[in-house]
């Protein structure tokens, strides 16, 4: 027997939009839990064991080496009817979206939420890509929370929705969702008790294309079904006809700024609003309520038009007549301009804010990434630097990243440049493509095999800091942690660098500068050598921002003597944000608040002008 959460909240809490899924999944007795971490989507897996805990839940919670075995894993869980969730950023559906297709036809039997966290703007992805549109695409129902309430409340929602039409369905909170704070109220999880029991049905569980007509059939059928859910029409804020035949249509964050902007202006309640809470698939009936009821219709939604399309109404405004822009975040600043528009009101008098000094994204002080792209520029001017996605993307302010595409395809682009020389009879540039320790387990391994089965000839720079930084510290295979900080089976880099077929394979500390170019350079040979192929070397050093690796380091005494000419090269080659120019003396000076004692630059300084000493 299925117990349901109290009605009667234990307590209220203020969370994170990420904590508040976190809780929602722990409430709705999910038992396992997976994801990668890639932001804004981070702090979901991360807050789920922390709960578990505190609620007494057994629930089995995992950072998969990347997107789509999280996806694979949470999906196998649901198959033996137990729930089952897993988060990731939008980027990180395009790597799950085989079995994300695939399990819209298949179905599920316990409960599957596929968390999608969307990054509007974008802030810190590759693209700005709505996963409600991907969610269409694959015809699976996805639900748009506006706050971090509404969203932890949508997990249990969209878990019950999984289980009575056996098919994934998606939550897709927006970065303004994930790391809004608000308060929650917090209930008791339930128990539901179920074995795990795989049915077996191979023509369910392994369809092969006889089978997939009348399940695909079955897919279009559900959606049409929940195309009439009552639960999900949306949800009316009448007005008072002061605009008549108009009303305004949003879903997400979008309805969260419209509603307070609208508040602002006082014309809350002097137009109909709706509130789209499930934007596919859109209720039918509503379709034909705003045709028949209404004359214009704004919609605003992020990024792409979703409901748009299947409102498919030539009176609709919006980002398809370009009365939304079409990329961008719609921030409070947006909307009230596409408001004022709509509503033909004179447009307010726009705010100007204070201009801020730009400072451009740099890797951290004492951070060994920049002692490995210092090195790896200065031995190779004129070679191409192929890298990937994470903190060292930043390497390109250091003149050595070159392509930065998507997880793992520094390697595999790495190969492209190789056979473009090759092929064409020209001399081949030294080529050394970086990629960080995470993303080599998320998608660099099969890139690194087609290196090396199809003779190309690189140097592949492993830069190793035994964690995931750009995302908030996660812990890769290889350091031994799972993600309810319990020892898991460590897998080394090095293991899997020999198993695929490597020739040359060194590790190093880039803090010894003129010891790694020496490795670099050895390298390269090997690559041009007659036997030669792809060389790996793994550069370790800890991450700084890690409180135990940073003790755990000798801390030098830095100084910089009158030798400095105030020729830049260690602030233009090799940007350490603790070095500065003193305008009033034209040398350098070092920041003791940011400096931590590397003693790296000392290798920098072409005229000997930085000094290290041992603290006493």
């Amino acid at each position: 027997m299925e117990s349901e959460s109290l009605k009667e909240p234990k307590q209220h809490r203020i969370l994170m939009g990420n904590e508040a899924m976190a809780r929602g999944l722990v409430e709705a007795g999910v038992t396992l839990a997976a994801s990668y971490p890639g932001t804004p989507a981070s702090e979901i897996l991360q807050a789920v064991p922390g709960f578990a805990r505190e609620a007494g839940v057994a629930l089995h919670a995992e950072w998969s080496v990347n997107e789509k075995v999280a996806y694979e894993t949470a999906l196998a869980n649901s198959m033996c009817g137990r729930r089952s969730a897993v988060s990731m950023k939008q980027v990180g559906l395009n790597v799950a979206s085989d079995p994300f297709m695939r399990s819209a036809y298949l179905g599920v039997k316990g409960g599957l939420v596929v968390i999608s966290a969307d990054d509007p703007g974008p802030h810190s992805s590759q693209t700005e890509q709505d996963s409600r549109f991907f969610a269409m695409f694959a015809k699976i129902p996805v639900l748009d929370p506006s706050g971090p309430r509404e969203a932890k409340s949508m997990v249990g929602q969209a878990l019950r929705f999984s289980e009575k039409y056996e098919m994934p369905v998606m939550l897709r909170p927006t970065t303004r969702v994930c790391h809004a704070r608000q308060n929650v109220p917090l209930f008791r999880p339930q128990s539901l008790e179920r074995l795990a029991m795989f049915e077996k049905n191979p023509g369910r569980w392994c369809a092969t294309p006889q089978y997939l007509r009348e399940l695909h059939r079955l897919l279009n059928q559900k959606i049409e079904e929940i195309a009439a859910e009552e639960e999900f029409f949306p949800i009316l804020t009448p007005g008072d006809d002061a605009f008549p035949g108009a009303c305004i249509i949003a879903s997400g964050v979008a309805l969260a700024h419209t509603w307070d902007l609208l508040e602002e202006m006082d014309l809350l309640r002097r137009l109909d609003l709706y509130q789209v809470t499930m934007p596919y698939p859109l209720h039918r009936d509503f379709i034909s309520h705003i045709k028949s009821r209404y004359q214009k219709v704004l919609v605003l939604e992020e990024t792409y038009p979703v409901i748009e399309l299947q409102l498919a109404l030539d009176l609709v405004q919006g980002r398809r007549n370009k009365a939304v822009p079409g990329e961008g975040e719609l921030t409070p600043e947006v909307i009230r301009r596409v408001l004022e528009r709509f509503l033909d009101l004179p447009a307010a008098a726009a705010v100007t804010l204070p201009a801020g000094e730009a400072t451009r994204p740099t890797l951290c002080a004492g951070c060994a990434h920049r002692a490995a792209f210092y090195a790896i520029r200065e031995t190779f001017p004129e070679g191409l630097f192929p890298s990937d996605i994470g903190c060292y993307t930043l390497g390109l302010n250091l003149g050595a990243v070159d392509t930065c595409h998507c997880m793992g395809a520094g390697i595999s682009q790495a190969a492209g440049f190789y056979h473009a020389y090759a092929a064409a009879a020209a001399k081949v540039p030294s080529i050394v493509a970086t990629i960080g320790d995470s993303t080599f387990f998320h998608a660099g391994v099969p890139a690194l095999i087609n290196a090396v089965f199809h003779q190309a000839r690189l140097v592949l720079v492993i830069l190793d800091n035994s964690t995931t930084a750009m995302t908030g510290h996660q812990p890769t295979p290889e350091v031994g942690l799972t993600a309810a900080a319990q020892r898991g089976q460590p897998v080394h880099i090095a293991d899997l660098v020999r198993a695929c077929g490597v020739g040359f394979l060194k590790e190093a500390d880039p803090y010894d500068i003129p010891g790694f170019v020496s490795l670099l350079k050895e390298a390269d040979g090997y690559c041009r050598s007659e036997n030669g192929g792809v060389a790996v070397i793994i550069a370790r050093h800890p991450c700084m921002l890690d409180r135990e690796a940073r003790k755990a380091q000798s801390v030098l005494e830095m100084c910089v003597t009158e030798d400095c000419t105030g020729c830049r090269h260690c602030l233009d080659e090799f940007e350490c944000p603790a070095l500065s120019l003193d305008e009033a003396t034209y040398q350098v000076v070092i920041d003791g608040a940011r400096c931590i004692g590397c003693g790296v630059c000392v290798h920098v300084c072409p005229m000997g002008a930085i000094k290290a000493e041992t603290k006493g």
